[in-house]
């Protein structure tokens, strides 16, 4: 198998000397370039797997040349870095892109990124935004697992100004309803979205998802740690087991020890969670 190619952009050598160390591996080759036309130049003499493009002090952004990126290599995955900024954010979701980190750039979760990005198949339009306000932002998600990933990590970044618990908790209720919509409403299949809207006021974080199932009654989940008997607390892992259904049930019951409103419409195909800011419930 071939080494995987990547290309790194930013105008800051440290920048490069940090994702070098991180991101090499015996199956990858790292070029790295430092300005626009040194990063176009690369793109034009060979194929690449994966860009990552940062932005620099000097007025450098390497997600305004996001359509160039891909006019030069279509099959090439993008991940852009830059400030904690919710427009930067949804900017590169519209690009097409895999992913976004601001910085100070993290080491795990980046890394894990990269190797996501390398080992998927191209899918450029698994994330795609339907509403882009400040305020009201919906992202329609296919219904794969690494959309999934790709789609919570895009909630953690529109999120940077929460406090720090504040933001988990919103980011773990979330994810954990997301899975919850791909595996029963839209089983798995990736020709179905889930439709994701988070809103703000200026008292709350409100979340509601929606899933393209034909929805259950929480009176009836034998899957899920909600059901569970009282003598018996982990009940649904065997019913899981014997479904073949991923580990995990506990998502609502989670949830609601996470956020302090959680609603399910009639169908049981959408829910809606509310996280007051500032004890203001």
């Amino acid at each position: 198998m071939s080494p995987r190619r990547l290309l790194l952009i930013d105008p800051d050598r440290s920048v490069h000397d940090f994702l070098m160390g991180l991101l090499q591996r015996e199956d990858r080759t790292i070029r790295n370039a430092y300005a626009r036309s040194e990063s176009l130049e690369c793109l034009r003499s060979g194929p690449y797997d994966l860009v990552l493009a940062g932005q620099g002090r000097n007025g450098f952004d390497g997600l305004n040349l996001a359509r160039q990126f891909h006019a030069l290599q279509p099959n090439a995955k993008t991940i852009f870095t830059g400030d904690p900024d919710p427009t930067r954010v949804i900017r590169a979701i519209r690009a097409r892109a895999y992913s976004y980190f601001h910085s100070p750039l993290p080491t795990i979760a980046l890394a894990d990124m990269v190797q996501q990005a390398l080992d998927s198949a191209p899918s450029p339009d698994d994330i795609l935004v339907m509403s882009a306000r400040p305020e009201w932002i919906t992202l329609a998600i296919r219904c794969k697992m690494d959309a999934a990933d790709r789609a919570t990590h895009f909630f953690r970044e529109l999120e940077t100004a929460l406090p720090v618990q504040v933001r988990e908790d919103v980011v773990a209720a979330f994810r954990e309803l997301l899975l919850n919509a791909i595996e029963h409403g839209g089983k798995y299949d990736p020709r179905k979205r889930v439709r994701a809207s988070l809103l703000h006021t200026p008292k709350s974080i409100i979340v509601h998802i929606a899933d393209p199932g034909k929805g259950f009654s929480l009176d009836s989940l034998p899957h899920a740690a909600i059901s569970n008997p009282e003598d018996s607390p982990i009940h649904h892992v065997e019913v899981r087991a014997e479904e073949g259904k991923r580990p995990g049930g506990f998502g609502i019951l989670m949830t609601r020890n996470m956020v302090d409103e959680l609603v399910y419409n009639q169908r049981g195909n959408a829910v809606l969670f509310v996280k007051y800011l500032d004890g203001s419930h």
